[in-house]
């Protein structure tokens, strides 16, 4: 299993993070904070309608007080749960949604490239991960 050691862990969760920040769009909340993938993966779970236990659990963690915080905890949540593939793939079915928060060179605007990405992710299902939560 992949713990919270392995070396490997750190880079996958610094590249995942980087193609999430990747050409995302600056947004501001209603209080002026800058928001960040954690964000847009709500409003994508939102917008399905899905009621995501990974989102709950995140949002039920008083230390985490920033979106990239929470974005990341989201992630390894994701990994440990083996839903990570599945969650993206629900968030980027809506491409209007989309276009709002990614510019043009994004990797998730291109279908060819969320493929490849969404591939590879749900290859990680096979994984098992032990991570602090």
């Amino acid at each position: 299993p992949v713990t919270d050691g392995s070396r490997e862990l750190h880079s996958l969760c610094a590249q995942l993070e980087f193609l999430l920040q990747f050409d995302l769009k600056e947004k501001r909340s209603f209080f002026g904070l800058r928001k960040d993938y954690w964000d847009f993966l709500c409003q994508g779970l939102a917008q399905r309608r899905q009621e995501h236990e990974g989102v709950r659990f995140v949002t039920s963690l008083d230390k985490l007080k920033t979106p990239l915080g929470k974005g990341r905890a989201f992630l390894r949540y994701c990994l440990v749960h083996q839903q990570l593939a599945e969650t993206l793939q629900l968030c980027f079915l809506d491409p209007e949604s989309l276009r709002e928060w990614y510019y043009a060179r994004s990797p998730f605007l291109n279908p060819q490239h969320q493929a490849e990405i969404l591939g590879s992710l749900y290859e990680l299902d096979g994984v098992i991960f032990h991570l602090t939560l």
